[in-house]
């Protein structure tokens, strides 16, 4: 019988020790696969929880009084709209999602409110990804709760501010914030209300994740900030940006400590199981050898079994990994199910990779019998 027949036998004539070999391979390989299917979603969620918070970074003019910045909600500066631009071009900078705005405090209809003129959202090169704010088109208002309340607005209304006409694209539910009191425009038509042509007062901006916790942040963003925007300031959210980076590290950390522990533990359950089939059939070894056959083909046998369990445990464990991300993730993450699909790359890794964990995790026990002296063996038996 050639070496592949023999396998075969093997693992059919050992059915239950084959089978929880499989299993062990099954766990380390549907784990991991459980893990990176629904890791975008695990990474949309978190943005979408830190998003939640706003942006951690103030861009101001460099004269901006901080003690009336956070008396009155903005700074009375202003610095080129431009200045906003200038990230387009940078790569390897500590800044993202930067949104430039335009505020000032008015009496409209009788009653203070904040005008905010919003840009579209800037991104460095290479860091393009979806808008954490809102656009407003131009011709158009968004109304805080407020004011929307106290006129009566309605979602398609016209009204005026400063001498235009804008028809109102939504009316904000309460915050509990001074959103309430705020009404939004495209930058655009703030610049034109406001008579501040070309000018902007603030940009918002998201830190980059660091994964190195002794750096200075603050210094760092300065040290940027000087390079591209010199005329201005920046202001560090610190509980905002502290709290989004150990949300990212915490789970960096528990994938890292859980992994390596599963992996281990399915490595021990296959090195164990193959050991305890060496020792079952010590005997028939023994006779093998006896009868010639070489220590090469008794370990290809051995290692083959794990080989090919090895093969069969990833496509079953990458098939119930993705299951069980498609099923389970749509009600752990705010997603859709369309969301979270199969990654056909993992299946080409857990072919290579599980294979070879099966034939290292059975490697130690299968050298053990080899190396036997076949007549004490025989004499145990």
């Amino acid at each position: 019988m050639n070496v592949l027949g023999l396998i075969v036998e093997e693992a059919w004539h050992r059915r239950l020790n084959s089978a929880l070999v499989l299993l062990g391979i099954i766990v380390a390989v549907a784990l991991p696969v459980l893990y990176f299917t629904t890791g975008a979603a695990s990474k949309r969620e978190t943005t979408r929880l830190m998003r939640d918070m706003g942006y951690n970074l103030r861009i101001v003019p460099k004269g901006t009084e901080l003690a009336d910045y956070w008396r009155d909600g903005h700074s009375k500066l202003t610095m080129p709209a431009d200045a906003v631009v200038r990230f387009k071009k940078q790569r390897n900078v500590s800044y993202n999602h930067l949104l430039a705005e335009l505020t000032r405090r008015i009496e409209w209809r009788g009653k203070p409110a904040l005008v905010t003129g919003l840009a579209r959202e800037v991104a460095p090169a290479g860091k393009k990804k979806p808008s954490m704010s809102f656009t407003v088109v131009p011709g158009t208002i968004v109304v805080g709760h407020e004011p929307a309340t106290r006129l009566g607005l309605r979602k398609g209304d016209s009204v005026e501010l400063a001498g235009s006409t804008f028809r109102v694209a939504d009316c904000l539910v309460e915050t509990g914030t001074e959103d309430d009191v705020r009404v939004w425009l495209d930058l655009g038509d703030a610049q034109k209300a406001l008579n501040a042509p070309g000018r902007i007062n603030e940009i918002k901006a998201l830190e980059c994740y660091c994964r190195d916790p002794g750096l200075d942040k603050v210094a760092r963003l300065r040290t940027e900030l000087q390079k591209i925007v010199p005329e201005g300031k920046v202001i560090r959210m610190t509980a905002i940006a502290d709290a989004r980076e150990k949300q990212r590290r915490m789970s960096e950390r528990y994938f890292a400590i859980v992994l390596p522990v599963v992996l281990l533990t399915c490595a021990l359950w296959i090195a164990f199981l193959t050991l305890a089939n060496v020792r079952e059939r010590s005997s028939e070894i023994g006779v093998l050898r006896a009868l010639g056959h070489g220590s090469g083909r008794i370990a290809t046998m051995l290692l083959g079994k794990a080989v090919l369990l090895g093969i069969a445990g990833a496509v079953v464990g990458f098939a119930l990994g993705t299951w069980v991300a498609t099923w389970l993730g749509p009600g752990v993450f705010e997603t859709k199910a369309g969301q979270i699909h199969a990654d056909w790359s993992l299946l080409g890794t857990a072919l290579v990779a599980a294979p070879l964990f099966a034939a290292v995790s059975a490697f130690v026990p299968t050298v053990a019998a080899v190396t036997k002296d076949p007549a004490s063996v025989l004499r145990e038996a």
